[in-house]
């Protein structure tokens, strides 16, 4: 895989994003294992931009690991700055798996009452209304009633 190719202004803009981050992996003495490609991996994958903590202190050894996992992990190099290394790569949409017979998921609802004492500003009051309930004209929260069950005989017959 080739890495992702940024414009300066791009670059410039990742750096500023990435100025707060903390290190979410880090390169022991081992150095670039399979499982550490994995774990970096997995978290470019959940956050998109990633800053890796590399122990050794061989200057140019960390430069071959940057472009390594830039260069395998499809990857944008960002910054090499002493010990940390800056990644970044677009998080991939997610496909929602939506099941046809799905119920509605819970709504909440604002619900306006009128004061007892006219001239007075309505009361608000947020509603939390689950897939199974509904709500009556009054502004209260009432339990769907569910479809009447027909006999196996009467089902039959349609």
């Amino acid at each position: 895989m080739a890495q992702i190719q940024l414009t300066p202004a791009q670059r410039k803009d990742q750096r500023a994003e990435a100025h707060h981050l903390n290190p979410v992996v880090m390169i022991g003495s081992d150095g670039l294992t399979v499982a550490v490609k994995k774990e970096i991996d997995a978290a470019l994958n959940a956050h998109g931009l990633i800053k890796v903590r590399v122990q050794s202190d061989d200057r140019i050894g960390r430069e071959a690991i940057f472009q390594t996992l830039a260069n395998e992990l499809d990857a944008a190099p960002i910054q090499h700055i002493g010990k940390l290394l800056v990644l970044w790569r677009p998080i991939p949409e997610k496909e929602k798996k939506v099941s046809e017979d799905r119920m509605a998921g819970p709504r909440d609802i604002k619900v306006l009452k009128n004061s007892s004492r006219y001239g007075q500003r309505p009361e608000v009051k947020m509603l939390r209304v689950l897939g199974n309930q509904r709500l009556t004209p009054g502004g209260s929260v009432k339990r769907a009633k569910p479809p009447k069950q027909r006999s196996i005989k009467k089902r039959s017959q349609d």
